[in-house]
């Protein structure tokens, strides 16, 4: 076996155990997951792909076109919104399909938020967060 087929053959088992991770552990090691592609077959809900360096999660079954790239297709595709968790981001306002969990920690209008609740679409302040003391 050349030096090529056994990094072929290691990359599946690696893309294998990769579907295992949570999405904490995804977001630590994004370059694990394949590229979005055009006109390719994404028949696996909870699939991770890469698109510009975000995660993405499928979540319907699809064939991928030019203007059904993961941001632009929201129906499709949801961002996972903590990118590193060790950096707290500024909040953007989530999709049904991708909203903040429990714990996840967020920037916005010059302070820091926990959520309270998993499945959290409301914007901090609002509800189901809790101001973090600076």
């Amino acid at each position: 076996m050349t030096l090529v087929e056994l990094a072929q053959k290691m990359r599946g088992y690696i893309e294998k155990a990769a579907k295992s991770l949570s999405d904490e552990d995804a977001l630590e090691a994004v370059n694990l997951y394949p590229s979005w592609k055009n006109n390719h077959e994404y028949n696996e809900i909870g699939e991770r792909v890469r698109y510009d360096g975000i995660l993405y999660k499928v979540l319907q079954a699809h064939k991928s076109q030019a203007a059904w790239a993961p941001p632009e297709a929201p129906s499709l595709f949801a961002k996972v919104l903590i990118p590193d968790p060790d950096v707290i981001p500024e909040w953007e306002q989530p999709d049904s399909t991708n909203p903040y969990m429990k714990g996840d920690k967020v920037a916005h209008n010059s302070k820091t938020w926990v959520s309270d609740v998993d499945n959290n679409v409301w914007e901090p302040g609002v509800y189901g967060w809790t101001e973090v003391a600076q």
